[in-house]
């Protein structure tokens, strides 16, 4: 990162901030340690979780967890298992990659350096500058949606932000706010501001620590910023799934790693033509994902025979499960919840 003159007045801000931060930082687990496997796993969860929502998860992830050599050595159904509730799987698979590559890379070692934080299976430059700034005392600022948001408006900076340098525009405006050797502090600084009062709607500005440095502030103008032009392409997704079952069990099979809901358990996508005399009941179930509107087709297939049942397992390659044993395995959502209310015998849900 490119060392910059800073201004004073710049700096000032920064000061603000930091002082606020020493007073009303929140009061968090992960705070109490520099520990960059916790801060790692901690930025990872809730990158798309409110902290009041993933708390729980998140300490019971450590606990199965406690450190990379325990999470590089477990199974891909344990992790998957202990990540539940949390959505995003793909997290969960990158994580569970970047802990075997730090064991075979790195000795079982986090790396310190920035660049080499960087090399891990789905860290991106926020979460490698986030440990790297917390953990080593790294020069990097950690860019993400509350940075956007608080330097667009403290400058009324009508930057898109949908850019593809709208990272580096925005890294060289901080670098010119941040008290030297204070990153860390800083980062975290500007995540409990942007997360409890420059919020996206509605922020509390009367209480902003900088609001008499913020332009947007200053011109009733707070709604305007960030400035965002590029809008994420939402696509419709129609999937159809056939819930095969016999007395007390029904057939499941690991998703590939193409997809949405990668590695994930699913039922089976077709069945015989000659099978629709079987088909006891159909859901259909509306979900959303971040670039997908899906609508879900479900058919419930009882079949009276165990062989016919056993061959159609055999032949496509399925597993043959109970409802306890597929509580041990990790479903997308819509099927978790079909699952679950064909348990206790419900004619629909939502």
């Amino acid at each position: 990162m490119e060392t910059y003159k800073q201004n004073p007045d710049f700096l000032n801000i920064g000061r603000k901030l930091l002082d606020w931060y020493s007073v009303y930082g929140r009061d968090l687990p992960f705070r109490k340690t520099k520990n960059p496997y916790k801060i790692w796993i901690c930025e990872v969860v809730f990158q798309q979780t409110r902290i009041a929502q993933g708390m729980s998860h998140y300490l019971n992830f450590i606990e199965r967890f406690p450190d990379i050599k325990s999470l590089a050595d477990a199974s891909t159904d344990d992790v998957l298992l202990h990540w539940k509730g949390l959505g995003y799987y793909s997290r969960a698979m990158n994580i569970h990659k970047a802990a075997k590559q730090i064991v075979e890379e790195f000795n079982g070692e986090f790396p310190s350096e920035y660049r080499d934080i960087l090399k891990l299976k789905g860290i991106g430059k926020y979460t490698a500058a986030a440990v790297s700034s917390i953990c080593f005392g790294g020069d990097y600022p950690a860019i993400d949606g509350n940075f956007y948001r608080v330097i667009s408006r403290l400058f009324a900076d009508d930057y898109d932000i949908s850019k593809s340098t709208a990272f580096q525009y925005f890294s060289e405006i901080s670098m010119k706010i941040i008290p030297e050797n204070r990153m860390g502090d800083f980062n975290q600084a500007m995540m409990d501001l942007g997360s409890e009062i420059c919020k996206p709607k509605n922020p509390v500005c009367i209480i902003c620590p900088v609001n008499e440095d913020c332009l947007a502030f200053s011109t009733g103008k707070t709604n305007l910023f960030p400035v965002k032009n590029k809008k994420t392409e939402v696509k419709d997704l129609s999937l159809t799934y056939y819930f095969v079952s016999f007395e007390d069990k029904f057939l499941i099979r690991r998703r590939g790693t193409d997809f949405i809901w990668k590695n994930l358990y699913e039922f089976p996508v077709s069945v015989p033509e000659a099978w629709e005399q079987y088909i006891a009941k159909h859901t259909n179930v509306k979900h959303k994902l971040t670039h997908r509107n899906l609508n879900i087709d479900i058919y419930t297939v009882n079949l009276p025979h165990q062989n016919l049942f056993e061959d159609f397992a055999s032949e496509g390659d399925f597993i043959i499960s109970s409802f306890e044993e597929s509580q041990s395995k990790s479903f997308p959502k819509p099927l978790e919840n079909y699952i679950k209310h064909s348990a206790v015998g419900e004619a629909s849900f939502h």
